[in-house]
């Protein structure tokens, strides 16, 4: 499997989740604390690290140690990889249609001829 593929299977799967999508939506506000991320859900803290390794194996997440506290980020660019192969199969669907509506077409001009 070509490393592009294994890198969107992790990221696809790390947004699989709900909790994993909240982080997101809060970590896009801005950098948060662990505790800051976890104060949300109903869950234990090794629960919520779990969810954090998910996103930082799928490099959507970046933390860093600052003395005790763990700081979580978005990676630059986080969301890229999947930007560009939506684009990509966006683009493959769009030629595809346009080829079929070309022949609708022609078959609609040989019908009214």
């Amino acid at each position: 499997m070509a490393k592009l593929e294994q890198q969107l299977d992790l990221y696809f799967s790390a947004l699989g989740d709900p909790t994993r999508r909240r982080m997101l939506e809060r970590l896009a506000r801005g950098p948060a604390t662990v505790s800051e991320l976890a104060a949300p859900h109903d869950m234990a803290l090794p629960s919520l690290m779990a969810h954090l390794k998910r996103l930082e194996a799928a490099n959507l997440v970046t933390s860093r140690k600052d003395g005790r506290t763990r700081i979580c980020e978005l990676a630059p660019n986080a969301f890229a990889p999947a930007r560009d192969w939506l684009s990509e199969q966006s683009a493959i669907w769009e030629a595809r249609l346009d080829r079929f509506d070309d022949y609708i077409t022609t078959l609609a001009k040989e019908r009214d001829t």
